[in-house]
């Protein structure tokens, strides 16, 4: 076995093409770490949630530039196969380690398998890469990101030229298309022949954010905005600039783009720790929000003054901010449909029914969501929002900042906050409140034995709640295509059991709806959907085994 592993290792090291994981693997070679090895040869990384992302290194377990050389490959492949010969493909790329490396390892293989290959400027947010495949009419968009993932992540994000991400078949039939690349030495890398872009591109996204504001409509919030070590300060400051806000007041530490991400364990706004700088920035600022994006800037989070919260600043779930920016469009008088991912909160279907707006659900991704016919606005648990369809076919953080300080402006107009509107909306909807218990793997045969128990066993009541129906969504519904997953439905909640598409996490998705007669019940209700939301997840853990 160890003798198979180290020849493996030796062949892969014969057409590595980088110096640093070249040394790596060579090192690891010759010390003969058959664990290490392991690791890094059980398998190769798979497509994933519209792409691959994985831990930087030497070998196929891991993201390096052989690995996206023969995904580049892969896809070139495919392409072609669709018809697309000499068709462009847009690259765009964040701020993280090898991320540029891997943008023009991506363009040479374009460019040497017949295709057009154009390179955004610099490092950007993800959205204007998902603008630019639609703007510039290409056949595919590669994003070379691994979002919010821990510092030694990178990832390889595919779009088509409807300008959303892969879904099935095509993630299926790219996977047996790398599958199918042979030596390295036979994939063409020219030295050039690609183009890198301007600004061009950059203006037309900017200018396009207009669109996502009423034209006559206040602009008065006050932010304090971070970019958490990633790519966001320059496009959203620029853009709130455009819209005539008052100028974000920058979290200086978090500003600039950094690979190492120094003063967050993980970059993601809904982690532990994460905002503590942004809060520490707000209460010298005293700002009317906290805007965050994610390090590659399709995410946004969103906080706001509570003097009920230690530090007084709370973080709103994605579910609020979510339903927040739903009533706004509602009350601008949109039209179309509202979506979102059977995880996210049950409100909107809500909101969009007491509108007369169409509703759907999709699966886990904005792959799906951005496919809804009619889309006008899709959200997901997860920080992500669609604001402008037309525009970006997938999560934006850039455009769902403006939307969130608009409707902020209108409301400090009223002498109201957004906090205000939530409670409207527990009044005329019911509570919902929304948690998540997700669990963190380093083996994923933990996930597996859950998910497996709880199909052999699943839970009769939770906190007290019987359940009323459970769905096994690995075969499908009347409306959704399978997937792994879990659905439960109790007397006045639900709960959503997957593995997550994107980290080795266990993810549950718990929503409870408590009705409300009137705003001295609020508190109640709150007591109430915090009581049942923690029965929910202790028994739930217990059910599961984690």
């Amino acid at each position: 076995m160890q003798h198979d592993l180290i020849a493996q290792a030796r062949t892969w090291l014969a057409e590595d093409p980088d110096p640093e994981t070249r040394e790596e693997l060579g090192a690891i070679i010759e010390a003969g770490d058959a664990q290490e090895l392991a690791a890094r040869f059980a398998g190769t990384l798979q497509f994933g949630t519209a792409g691959l992302r994985g831990e930087l290194g030497a070998g196929p377990m891991r993201m390096n530039r052989s690995v996206v050389i023969r995904a580049a490959a892969g896809l070139a492949a495919y392409l072609k196969a669709q018809g697309e010969e000499g068709g462009l493909v847009v690259i765009g790329y964040d701020a993280r380690y090898k991320s540029e490396d891997f943008a023009r390892d991506t363009a040479a293989v374009m460019t040497g398998a017949g295709l057009r290959a154009a390179v955004l400027p610099r490092p950007l947010p993800t959205p204007v890469l998902a603008y630019a495949i639609r703007h510039l009419g290409a056949v595919a968009g590669i994003e070379v990101t691994a979002s919010h993932n821990p510092p030694r992540d990178n990832g390889y994000k595919v779009y088509l030229g409807d300008g959303s991400q892969i879904v099935p078949p095509a993630d299926g039939e790219i996977a047996a298309a790398i599958d199918a690349v042979g030596p390295l030495a036979g994939v063409e890398r020219p030295e050039d022949g690609w183009e890198t872009l301007g600004d061009e591109v950059l203006a037309a996204y900017l200018a396009r954010t207009d669109a996502v504001l009423a034209p006559d409509s206040p602009r008065t919030a006050r932010t304090v905005y971070t970019a958490m070590h990633g790519v966001g300060t320059s496009v959203l400051t620029a853009a709130f600039e455009r819209a005539g806000f008052p100028a974000p007041v920058l979290v200086t530490e978090q500003a600039e783009p950094d690979p190492a991400f120094p003063t967050v364990a993980f970059p993601n706004p809904e982690e532990p720790g994460a905002m503590d700088l942004a809060f520490a920035t707000a209460r010298r600022a005293a700002p009317d929000l906290v805007i965050a994006n994610d390090p590659d800037a399709d995410r946004c989070a969103v906080a706001v003054p509570d003097t009920a919260t230690e530090g007084g600043w709370r973080m709103l779930r994605g579910d609020e901010v979510g339903a927040l920016l739903a009533a706004h469009l509602v009350e601008r008088g949109v039209s179309g449909v509202f979506a979102e991912s059977i995880v996210s909160s049950s409100l909107l279907g809500r909101i969009a029914e007491k509108a007369g707006l169409g509703y759907e659900e999709t699966l886990t991704g904005f792959k799906w969501i951005a496919r809804v016919d009619g889309l006008r606005y899709g959200y997901e648990e997860a920080l992500g929002y669609c604001v402008d369809p037309e525009g970006v076919r997938d999560k934006d953080g850039i455009t769902a900042a403006l939307l969130v300080a608009e409707l902020a402006s209108v409301l400090k107009e009223q002498g109201r906050t957004l906090l205000d509107l939530l409670d409207d909306l527990a009044l005329t909807h019911g509570l919902h409140a929304t948690d998540q218990l997700s669990v963190r793997v380093e083996d994923l045969s933990v996930i597996a034995d859950a998910m497996a128990r709880l199909r052999e066993q699943p839970p009769a009541a939770l906190a007290g709640l019987a359940v009323t129906s459970a769905e096994d969504l690995a075969r499908g519904t009347e409306r959704l295509p399978p997937t792994d997953g879990l659905r439960y439905q109790l007397e006045g909640a639900r709960v959503i059991v997957r593995p997550s598409g994107t980290e080795p996490k266990l993810k549950c998705y718990l929503e409870v709806v408590v009705p409300v007669a009137d705003a001295a019940g609020l508190p109640a209700a709150r007591a109430r959907g915090a009581e049942l939301l923690a029965g929910i997840k202790r028994d739930l853990a217990v059910a599961a085994g984690i």
